[in-house]
């Protein structure tokens, strides 16, 4: 599966320009505050929308940013390796009266990395650019965003994606084998206590994967299971959060679990949430006082002084989980993109001590407050 069925789509060509402000890293949106009536106001996330496929598979270009975010396990337990490829579409505050077409009206951002214990640390990329001239975008209706010759595709219930970099390329057919699962009150998905701060959130848990990981001129012929979110928002971190902490699990009686809590200025617990749908495919939906994430250990970044819980016990309910990463330098330094360094990386979940899942952890806003 190389890739050539890129070449009649988009030729090689340098992204216009890297972004020079701060987005939100993964799952984060700052306040908006804006006083000038030029200026289009974005579209607000409120209660009793229904998400709709194929519909809202797609990009939403009226709220202020959305992303599409998969991570995964391959070859697991021959050779396990971790992976994660995030597209991010972020809508600027533009006057609408500037009709200038190098007036940047979306911003697409994309980061991808391969976690590979042999390696010892993680390998990452970035990349970004404004949206148009055929170099960046987002489609409304089905999933295709790309940013140069990175894309994401949506083929039927199947996604294909693409990302070459300097040193790693990621070729992947994966498969959607369970139906979406909504997070929160059906997609509504709360991330403090102001009514404002949600998200419109969907998750496709138990993707199963096939492709091609290629490193140092060596191709590996690679299989495994994935997990993709969709998210979009216009009002999403609030001034009392600092950060968040989240786990997508896998379970390998076929059931999933997300679930997340937004810390506050003291460590804290902020606001919480989740769901988790079990292997017979009902559906629970865990309240704030459902969810604790409990710290065991922490890892310390020698490139930027971080300080990262990653080994946890998480509670969703009556489930308990203990998290333990694949290995610990999984730190993802995007201050050329997104403006912020946090850790993102491949996790096993055990209960009494047995293996019982595989998945990811994200933990942001110990390098510093997420800020926009």
């Amino acid at each position: 599966m190389a890739g050539d069925w890129l070449k009649p789509l988009l030729p090689r060509r340098r992204t216009l320009a890297l972004l020079a402000s701060a987005l939100a890293a993964p799952k984060a949106v700052a306040r908006l505050t804006t006083h000038d009536s030029r200026i289009t106001p974005f579209a607000p996330v409120v209660p009793g929308y229904r998400i709709q496929f194929p519909r809202d598979e797609g990009s939403h270009p009226d709220f202020r940013i959305e992303w599409w975010y998969i991570t995964g396990w391959l070859n697991e337990p021959a050779r396990p390796l971790g992976f994660q490829i995030t597209f991010f579409r972020a809508r600027p505050s533009l006057k609408h009266d500037n009709p200038s077409a190098f007036n940047p009206r979306q911003i697409m951002v994309a980061h991808a990395a391969l976690s590979d214990p042999a390696h010892g640390r993680l390998l990452h990329a970035q990349r970004a650019a404004r949206e148009g001239f055929a170099l960046a975008g987002a489609d409304s209706g089905r999933t295709r965003v790309w940013i140069d010759d990175w894309r994401l595709h949506q083929e039927a219930r199947s996604y294909r994606a693409w990302i070459p970099t300097h040193e790693f390329s990621i070729d992947l057919v994966l498969d959607a084998v369970q139906p979406p699962l909504l997070q929160g009150d059906n997609g509504f998905s709360r991330k403090g206590p102001a009514p404002e701060s949600a998200s419109y959130y969907y998750s496709l848990p138990q993707l199963k994967v096939e492709g091609d990981v290629t490193r140092g001129g060596k191709k590996l012929r690679v299989a495994g299971s994935a997990w993709l979110d969709h998210e979009w928002s216009s009002q999403y971190l609030e001034k009392g959060a600092t950060g968040w902490d989240w786990i997508g699990i896998n379970l390998s009686d076929g059931a999933a679990l997300m679930a997340f809590r937004m810390r506050d200025r003291h460590g804290g617990p902020y606001w919480a949430g989740g769901a988790l749908r079990r292997a017979d495919g009902s559906r629970r939906v865990f309240s704030p006082t459902d969810i604790r994430f409990t710290p065991r250990r922490e890892w310390r970044s020698a490139r930027t002084g971080t300080s990262y819980p990653v080994s946890w016990v998480v509670r969703a309910g009556d489930l308990e989980l203990a998290i333990e990463p694949l290995f610990d330098d999984q730190e993802h330094d995007t201050r050329a993109s997104s403006g912020t360094i946090y850790w993102e990386g491949a996790v096993r979940a055990l209960r009494a001590g047995k293996p019982v899942g595989l998945g990811y952890l994200e933990l942001t806003g110990y390098w510093r407050r997420m800020e926009l």
